[in-house]
């Protein structure tokens, strides 16, 4: 068998400088084709970034991915962030993450308001009948998925049956349930660390597949380097667009006024988001609907419903959140509900995302300093235990929903029983972990299958 000569040299040669332009493509093609969540999204640029056009090697790739998977916050999208910052500097750190999600805040924009607009359409209420089970599927398939990698041993499965109690039973607030599982992980660390050492990082490769852009002996570039001046800056920057844009929201709305309150509950929200999308939703539940009443639970299944089938973080449902809550009440008066809605979606959108980036730009020179697998994975791996426990009581809760929708807190199985729901929540987790199908392709049979289940009642 012949090799062809030309082929390795190109193979054995590293890429072309990326100009601005071709990077600024790349990330918003990112953006509308992101589907799949996290790991979908991660697997989606090691492929394109490591494998085909050797931008970054497999090394320095899974050196970011590490740092990102021990912050708060949507790891693909700071990953993403992280990446544009190596190769274009801040600039390109800002370009590539605001590409990342723009596109899905757009969508789910639309998809939001077709959803409050003709919501009570016969066939749109058919489709939503048969995407809230499999959502349902699908938040236990993650719990699955997460506790199947995270709870290594009894301590762990021990915390994750606590943080299912604590928040089930005892409505203990989401982020000190982070806080002690981090506490408990970093003195578990210290006495006992062969029992947290599963962290949630990420394992080297031996993998090449030829130079890269960014190799792994490539020196750092100038605006990677640590120096306190630029990490004071970014921090002070970082605050100070806070403090305004938060600020311009009181002087507008008072502090109690639903954008204002937006601003820092999403805030505190990106600051709690260890363990993904999936850990964060109980928060924004009970924030979103039993603190503020911006939407209902049924209104938080749909939104996730929305979330799963656009590009992007599923952490995005904020935006949905965010939409239907300044719909609800009405910020502008009632004949400005479209705009309204823009603006808390929007609002939501830029004090979940903005923490993340000053993440990046701050932690990512020292991490490129240091160049060696980031530490504190036993508080991570606390809190990853605790995630389990809390991503099943989110479980529980879509399932209480959708098996009995006209049941009430004081009366909880009252109402009809929804069979033809827990059939298709039966086979949506069955077709995820049984026979690996992809996401979007549940969601679509599901919501099909409720299509012509509700044409059928009607008839």
């Amino acid at each position: 068998m012949s090799t062809n000569p030309d082929a390795l040299e190109v193979e054995q040669t590293p890429p072309a400088p990326v100009s601005i332009r071709e990077a600024f493509l790349y990330w918003l093609k990112l953006g509308f084709i992101s589907f799949g969540g996290p790991a979908g999204q991660i697997s989606m640029m090691h492929t394109e970034l490591v494998e085909r056009r050797r931008w970054i090697s497999e090394h320095r790739f899974l050196h970011a991915l590490n740092y990102t998977m021990v912050l708060p916050g949507p790891e693909a999208q700071q990953l993403a962030t992280y990446i544009g910052w190596l190769m274009h500097g801040t600039l390109g750190g800002i370009m590539a993450g605001t590409l990342f999600v723009l596109p899905s805040l757009a969508i789910l924009i639309a998809l939001t308001w077709i959803y409050l607009a003709y919501g009570d359409v016969p066939v749109v209420a058919g489709v939503l009948y048969g995407i809230k089970p499999a959502v349902t599927a699908i938040v236990v398939f993650a719990a699955y998925r997460i506790g199947s990698r995270a709870l290594r041993n009894g301590i762990l499965w021990a915390m994750a049956a606590a943080a299912f109690i604590a928040i089930f039973a005892l409505h203990v607030p989401f982020p000190w349930i982070v806080l002690s599982a981090g506490l408990i992980g970093y003195i578990g660390g210290h006495i006992a660390p062969e029992k947290f050492k599963a962290g949630g990082g990420h394992g080297s490769s031996d993998k090449s597949f030829g130079p890269s852009l960014i190799d792994d002996h490539t020196p750092v570039p100038g605006w990677a380097c640590f120096t306190w001046r630029t990490t004071i800056l970014y921090i002070v920057v970082g605050l100070v667009l806070w403090i305004l844009l938060e600020g311009l929201l009181y002087l507008t709305w008072g502090w109690q006024g639903p954008l204002t309150q937006m601003g820092w509950f999403f805030t505190k929200a990106a600051l709690v988001t260890f363990g993904g999308a999936y850990a964060v939703l109980p928060y924004v539940y009970q924030g979103g609907v039993e603190h503020h009443g911006w939407l209902t639970g049924h209104q938080m299944i749909d939104g996730l419903a929305l979330g799963e089938t656009t590009p992007g973080p599923l952490i995005m449902v904020v935006a949905f959140v965010g939409f239907v809550g300044a719909w609800t009440k009405e910020i502008f008066g009632p004949d400005s509900l479209a705009l309204a809605g823009i603006a808390g979606a929007t609002v939501a959108t830029v004090f979940t995302f903005l923490p993340s980036f000053i993440f990046i730009l701050v932690g990512g020179p020292a991490v490129e300093a240091t160049r060696h697998d980031v530490k504190f994975t036993a508080p991570l791996t606390g809190v990853t235990a605790a995630v389990v426990g809390v991503v099943i009581n989110l479980a529980v809760f879509f399932a209480w929903h959708v098996l009995w929708p006209e049941a009430t807190g004081t009366d909880p199985f009252s109402g009809r029983f929804e069979w033809f729901s827990l059939l298709i929540t039966l086979a949506a987790f069955l077709a995820l972990w049984r026979y690996r199908v992809g996401i979007i392709p549940v969601i679509g049979a599901s919501a099909a299958a409720g299509l012509a289940w509700s044409l059928v009642i009607q008839a």
